[in-house]
């Protein structure tokens, strides 16, 4: 595999693993009710940039 290969690889799976992570701390959160509006600030931010690396590595993916 090339190295554009790989970066794409690595972008997309970092995107996932921060889609993830964000949704997991939003359930968690919405259990417990234990989680205040930051961690819920913070895990909206993982989903947007999560999907914006998964969006970039798709673009990059079609050249």
């Amino acid at each position: 595999m090339d190295a554009q290969g790989r970066r794409t690889d690595t972008t997309r799976i970092l995107g996932t693993i921060a889609v993830v992570v964000g949704l997991l701390i939003t359930v968690i959160g919405l259990a417990t009710d234990s989680t205040p509006a930051k961690g819920y600030f913070f895990a909206g931010l993982l989903v947007i940039v999560g999907m914006g690396l998964r969006l970039e590595a798709a673009i990059t993916d079609r050249r």
